[in-house]
């Protein structure tokens, strides 16, 4: 009777583990985590504070520069078929609108933080690197708002690097100082 517990149980599990170690696993969680990250939002105009920069950097960092661009790319697909993904603004449109409202510069700078996330951690994996990897991501996502944002809507400089820069300063260093302790925290378990 127990051996035949065991097998159940073996046999069960097999699937799973299968399932967790799949590459594709990592790349549908993060684009999942970042969804669920967007609806933490503290609304802000015209850009409102969310979470979603914090998982883009995690998923460079714990993916790889690939599998984590490749996340933010799938997040965002979902966002321009019209999934709910993104951060609720009525005022922003739905869909592949998103991509033309004050927030799309940020969006689309998604995969490319990724990317270069991973690409600097896949090299350098001390603290040091890899607090300022993950503020690289951050400021590539401001850096391209912040243009997108001056160009398409606001078109003056200084009210451009308040709206899209000064009030997201603190937020970022909050937000890659939590990253990195995710980070780290997870890397400690992975090898206990």
């Amino acid at each position: 009777m127990r051996t035949t517990n065991f097998a159940k149980t073996k046999v069960l599990s097999l699937p799973w583990t299968k399932i967790f170690a799949s590459e594709y696993f990592g790349i549908f969680s993060f684009a999942f985590l970042t969804a669920v990250a967007a609806q933490v939002t503290i609304p802000v105009k015209p850009v409102p504070f969310t979470l979603q920069t914090m998982t883009v950097v995690l998923s460079g960092a714990l993916l790889g520069a690939k599998k984590g661009a490749y996340s933010q790319l799938l997040y965002l697909a979902a966002g321009a078929v019209g999934l709910p993904v993104f951060a609720v603004l009525p005022e922003a449109g739905y869909g592949f609108a998103r991509f033309f409202s004050a927030t799309g510069g940020f969006l689309i700078a998604f995969p490319l933080a990724a990317y270069a996330v991973g690409m600097l951690m896949e090299r350098y994996k001390n603290y040091f690197s890899v607090v300022t990897s993950m503020f690289v991501g951050e400021m590539i996502i401001l850096l391209s708002g912040s243009v997108f944002l001056n160009t398409f809507f606001l078109h003056n400089i200084s009210d451009t690097f308040k709206a899209a820069m000064a009030i997201f300063s603190v937020w970022t260093v909050v937000k890659v100082l939590a990253a990195s302790a995710i980070y780290f925290g997870l890397r400690k378990s992975k090898v206990d």
